[in-house]
């Protein structure tokens, strides 16, 4: 399967990767890295609601990070800022209001925080925590999980509301690139010179790029790809290993992988997603039908406003439909669970994971509806048979076999 080399991030080998489902999961890993943490804790966020908690009683976010800074460790946050356009999403993002930096004095005083907003109508989209970046024991968390109640649930309950995830637990090289991306980010966060840009100590300052790559401690192959748009950071300075990437004419190397691997699939291609309505992803499917291609596509059975805002119209999108629907490889499904009530409950999927022909994948925080392919997002794509294969075998249920 092939990896792009349109990004500013090669494929990095020796690196150990876990899959982690659902929120409840994911944050518990989370939390148990974030308590163990030597040096240094940076939190990319785009949602953060104000009734989210963190699992096993652990408190908000700011009572673990400020729990932390209390230790000694480094914390950092970006937080991203609504514009006038996408105003409306302010009630669920921590945008650095007046009631928010009140917040943060009662209850994170010692972490340190930037705001950073989107090109005009979109969002930073990336959701990723960084644990102890440049020592030894580095390692990085990649995924779809906003800090969102939705996120969180009963175990052994899928009750309304809730949200399935997919999240990425990473050791090795490739957390290079990860820190990479949160320096390039911090260093040019929109808000920074602003009176209501930043919070806490050492948020006036800087922070130097990475200059060695990460010890190898696994098998897979990986590589961290992202979109970035035009104009929006100018440091051009490169990952270790790799040559400098002109990050000032953006990138686009997440849309440039999927449609590689959707062109190269053989057997099948597995999508969750919360739409898939871009126009070049829609096309590749079709022809990966056409050829005899396996295409499973697990989205909400209830269609929420972002969905259908993004479904888009045209005759391409009625076509593209029309075939894969008439097509006997392609299956269209959702998810459902029994809440605490007893009932059956639609379960809402906010995944952004593909799997394809049993060797390779991509996790993170990319939609493919029509604010994903520009909007700031970041993924991991890995390719590693043993770590693909499970969150496909946890989600079904499946002890052997490989489809």
């Amino acid at each position: 399967m092939p990896f792009v080399g349109t990004g500013a991030y090669p494929v990095r080998v020796g690196n150990a990767v876990r899959p982690l489902l659902d929120g409840a999961a994911a944050f518990r890993a989370i939390c148990e890295a974030i308590d163990g943490a030597q040096a240094r804790v940076w939190v990319t966020v785009t949602f953060l609601w104000a009734g989210f908690r963190m699992p096993e009683g652990r408190g908000s976010v700011f009572t673990v990070l400020e729990r932390a800074s209390q230790r000694g460790v480094e914390v950092r946050l970006l937080c991203w800022r609504p514009d006038e356009a996408t105003a409306e999403l302010r009630a669920n993002a921590f945008w650095g209001s007046a009631g928010h930096f009140d917040q943060l004095r009662r209850e994170a005083p010692g972490i340190s925080v930037r705001w950073d907003r989107a090109q005009p109508g979109f969002c930073q989209h990336q959701k990723v925590w960084l644990v102890d970046a440049g020592l030894d024991t580095a390692c990085a968390f990649v995924g779809s999980m906003n800090l969102n109640p939705h996120s969180m649930v009963a175990p052994g309950h899928a009750g309304a509301g809730q949200n399935h995830d997919v999240a990425l637990a990473i050791r090795g090289p490739v957390v290079t690139d990860i820190q990479h991306n949160f320096v390039q980010r911090w260093n040019e966060a929109s808000e920074r010179h602003e009176a209501d840009g930043r919070f806490g100590p050492g948020a006036e300052g800087e922070l130097a790029f990475p200059g060695v790559i990460a010890a190898a401690c696994g098998t897979t192959v990986a590589q961290v790809q992202r979109t970035i748009h035009a104009g929006r950071y100018t440091a051009s300075v490169p990952a270790p290993g790799h040559g400098a990437f002109e990050v000032a004419r953006g990138e686009y190397s997440i849309r440039d992988q999927y449609l590689e691997a959707i062109g190269a699939a053989r057997e099948y291609v597995y999508l969750e997603q919360q739409a898939v309505s871009v126009r070049p992803i829609l096309e590749a499917l079709v022809a990966a039908v056409e050829r005899g291609v396996v295409v499973v596509l697990v989205v909400p059975s209830v269609a929420d406003r972002i969905h259908g805002a993004a479904e888009g119209r045209g005759a391409w999108l009625r076509e593209a439909r029309r075939v894969l629907a008439l097509s006997p490889g392609f299956f269209l499904g959702g998810l459902a669970g029994c809440g605490v009530d007893g009932a059956r409950h639609p379960v809402h999927v906010h995944a952004k994971l593909m799997i394809v022909d049993d060797g390779w994948a991509t996790v993170g925080s990319c939609n493919l509806h029509r604010y994903s392919l520009e909007e700031q997002r970041l993924n991991v794509a890995l390719a590693d048979p043993a770590v693909v294969r499970a969150p496909v075998r946890a989600a079904a249920g499946i002890s052997g076999g490989t489809r």
